[in-house]
């Protein structure tokens, strides 16, 4: 699969109130590559977790997303999901883009949450960790299948890269986390592999992390703020965009003002770069393997917010993709 090189993106939730318009937005201002979005806002059921943790027997999850498990007990990894077709409200936002990009034949996003992350919520919720992230890896692996199927057979002809969402891997590995690097290791990879061979597969972590575990974790493409602690794991990077990795930079900030022009995002981003082409990274590959998205989901700003911020995206996905041509022309390619 080739992703389009430079191409803008986004990371999924949106403000609308209205599906059709969430949609319609991504297809227009993403046509590249676009991303199945959410709309919390209208159904927050929605919400990354409530998603998630769907289907899970014994589990309940009230109207506004909010999980509580009475009793633990009965949480069973071995048992599978409920609603594998996935028609309970979570996902009407995604039916609904699903349906509205049959047949196409370009790349299109689809991300959903990771297993650490449900993990995490699911021993707040009261279940000891093992079975937490037993649990967790169980249903992730299930519903990143059924969301494939579903894709599959409303679009058979469209590769697909399917993003694991990992905020609770923010800080990298903490006391919290109850687990070793090795145990990070391998639920990130028991969600990869739960789709390799039928998507690209991605990580997607909102802040500073351990990069060298995601990485051993072996996804297709790292999803990762511009400024979130990666120079030190240039190395690591370094190969991993040799063996034909992909960053998606979130180069566009989404928690503080951020201007009328893309010139202080196209600083940061390129100040990025040269770290880590100071410490071993190609700067060809570093371009030519990268996409563009927003820092994080949109879903707490309003739409002329949401408007401005795609913007800034469509506008950096420009100048990467200008320099990668003019890389290629200078080269004779």
């Amino acid at each position: 699969m080739t992703l389009p090189m430079g191409a803008p993106t986004s990371v999924g939730s949106l403000p609308h109130a209205d599906r059709d318009a969430a949609v319609d937005f991504v297809l227009d201002r993403t046509p590249e590559l676009p991303a199945a979005p959410t709309v919390p806002r209208l159904e927050p059921l929605e919400q990354m977790i409530p998603q998630a943790a769907w289907g899970i027997g014994g589990l309940v999850i009230d109207d506004d997303g909010t999980i509580s498990i009475p009793e633990p007990d009965l949480i069973d990894p071995t048992v599978p999901l409920d609603d594998p077709g996935l028609t309970g409200a979570p996902f009407a936002t995604w039916r609904l883009f699903l349906d509205r990009i049959a047949g196409r034949e370009d790349p299109v996003k689809l991300q959903l949450a990771g297993p650490l992350t449900l993990g995490l919520t699911l021993i707040q919720a009261g279940l000891l960790p093992d079975r937490a992230f037993a649990v967790a890896a169980a249903a992730v692996g299930q519903r990143a299948r059924d969301l494939l199927d579903l894709a599959e057979r409303t679009s058979p002809g469209t590769p697909w890269l399917v993003v694991f969402d990992e905020p609770g891997l923010v800080g990298g590995l903490r006391p919290e986390l109850e687990l070793s690097p090795d145990g990070v290791i391998d639920l990130l990879s028991g969600a990869l592999a739960a789709v390799e061979g039928r998507a690209f597969t991605g990580v997607h972590c909102c802040g500073p992390t351990d990069w060298r575990l995601v990485l051993q974790a072996g996804p297709d493409l790292v999803s990762l703020p511009v400024g979130a602690d990666v120079t030190p794991a240039a190395g690591a990077m370094a190969s991993f965009l040799e063996r034909g990795g992909w960053i998606a930079w979130g180069a566009v900030v989404t928690n503080e003002p951020l201007g009328e022009h893309p010139s202080r995002s196209w600083r940061q981003l390129s100040g990025q770069w040269c770290e880590l082409v100071q410490n071993a990274c190609d700067p060809v590959l570093l371009r030519r393997q990268a996409l563009v998205t927003p820092a994080c989901g949109l879903a707490l700003h309003d739409e002329s917010q949401t408007d401005h911020v795609f913007d800034i995206t469509r506008r950096l996905a420009e100048k990467i993709h200008d320099q990668v041509m003019g890389i290629r022309l200078s080269v004779g390619a």
